[in-house]
């Protein structure tokens, strides 16, 4: 079993290829698709993905694995191939998302906690039948007035090692994402120090919870600014901050880490993955688990309209590409000045 999940976790953090997170749940992708005029019914979200799956150079080269919804991993393309089929034939693999959101966290104001524990062990073994093969949860840390509070920190924590341990149980390998938002005005040195407490206190429970670091995949937010900061940081330091802090707790038996976008416009998500790849001396592969910075400008091409297809495909891959480059240390803004043939 530890050889298996080893070796997925070793394939999701392949040289050249990152995570394609379309796990957006039913209202997220609302307000996607109302940004863009289209109706979000389950054929349109279905079109959608299909799209993105289709897009054969993009998938077969560039996507290591794809983060799908509880809706997505169950439905069929338009000529009735299972949509996690698409993925598989692509040579990618299919994974999941299996937490229950970020709700209030009791007795923490402004703060919040993953939920979705109860039960989770019988769905991980329904979603490897349905053929995932990694899952993903997403604990929350917001920066404020007071905030995050160590409870809060150690609750998110907690629970994070508890579903990593469930999904090792279940033959799946975690994706372990403690996401310090960079919403808000604090500087670069406050996301620095949060942080740095968040990724220590997740990792000295994730050695409590007996959770095998060789078969799992860290996706932590980059560490930047919150967006209404006065100054905002360079494409080095910001790449400089964030191999540091890494450096300072994510053991080396780790194999990889995928990189949330949290916000970022695409260019710089993928600007500051290359300045971290081109410092070199790395413990571990690094890499993109991107969401809407994969997403928005095929989205935008696509606009719900079945003759916009090809042109979205093209975004895409554009897109994939370009992070596919900067994973490699390879990217520049020459590279991304081509646009996709």
């Amino acid at each position: 079993m530890n050889a298996e999940l080893d070796a997925i976790a070793q394939k999701m953090v392949a040289d050249g290829k990152g995570i394609l997170a379309a796990d957006e749940s039913t209202s997220t992708i609302k307000k996607r698709f109302d940004a863009i005029g289209v109706e979000s019914t389950e054929d349109n979200r279905r079109d959608y993905r299909e799209m993105m799956f289709r897009s054969d150079e993009a998938m077969r080269d560039y996507i290591s694995g794809v983060i799908l919804f509880d809706e997505t991993i169950r439905q069929k393309a338009k000529d009735g191939t299972p949509l996690v089929q698409l993925i598989q034939n692509a040579g990618s693999i299919p994974g999941i998302k299996v937490d229950a959101g970020a709700k209030p966290m009791a007795g923490f104001p402004g703060e919040t906690i993953t939920e979705g524990l109860d039960g989770l062990a019988g769905r991980l073994k329904e979603y490897y039948d349905l053929g995932a093969r990694f899952a993903k949860w997403r604990g929350v840390i917001d920066i404020g007035a007071g905030i995050p509070t160590p409870g809060a920190v150690a609750a998110n924590a907690h629970a994070l090692a508890r579903y990593a341990a469930l999904c090792q149980e279940a033959n799946i390998v975690p994706i372990v994402e403690p996401e310090v938002l960079m919403d808000g005005d604090h500087g670069i040195e406050r996301c620095y120090e949060v942080t740095d407490y968040v990724l220590k206190v997740v990792f000295d429970e994730l050695y409590a919870q007996r959770v095998r670091l060789e078969g799992i995949v860290l996706k932590p937010n980059m560490i930047v600014p919150g967006k209404k900061a006065r100054t905002q940081a360079s494409i080095e330091e910001v790449a400089e901050k964030t191999v540091r802090v890494l450096k300072s707790h994510v053991p080396s038996t780790v194999p990889g880490i995928a990189f949330l976008s949290g916000g970022q416009s695409d260019q710089d998500a993928t600007a500051h993955l290359d300045a971290m790849v081109k410092l070199g001396n790395l413990p571990w592969k690094l890499t993109y688990s991107y969401g809407r910075a994969l997403q928005a400008a095929p989205q935008k091409a696509w606009a719900g309209k079945a003759e916009n297809v090809a042109a979205a495909q093209a975004a895409f891959t554009h897109r994939a590409r370009m992070n596919s480059l900067a994973a490699l240390g390879q990217w520049s803004a020459e590279q991304e000045a081509k646009k996709a043939a």
